[in-house]
């Protein structure tokens, strides 16, 4: 177990420092306007890996529990960023911007569930 939290750690620095890396130079590309596109980038990226290595470790058996934990809870689930997608939502809302509140949402939950679906199918 403690093996385990570990390499969460570890992945999590590793996801955590991708995403605001990623995010960062998306962001410079638009830094006028108001719809979080570097949070939007990496979430749709994230979903995508989570999909296609879910397949293969599913498929084809290549993750350890350990692995797994590494690679999916630690690096994909800090590179992900739910929670700031969150609250740039609900700052969106609150700053009056609601179609682009709205649009990060549809978007966001639906390519979302796209990418997953085709990173699954990458997979195979």
């Amino acid at each position: 177990m403690l093996l385990n939290i570990i390499y969460v750690g570890l992945g999590g620095f590793i996801g955590a420092s991708l995403r605001y890396l990623a995010s960062g130079i998306i962001g410079r590309f638009n830094s006028q306007g108001t719809f979080p596109y570097g949070t939007f980038a990496v979430n749709m990226l994230g979903c995508l890996l989570i999909g296609f290595f879910a397949g293969v470790a599913d498929s084809r058996g290549l993750f350890n529990p350990a692995g797994r934990a590494f690679l999916f809870t630690g690096v994909l689930g800090a590179f992900t960023t739910f929670s700031t997608f969150s609250f740039e939502t609900l700052g969106l809302f609150q700053s009056g911007h609601t179609a682009p509140a709205l649009a990060n949402l549809a978007m966001q939950i639906l390519l979302g569930l796209i990418a997953v679906w085709i990173g699954l199918q990458l997979s195979h």
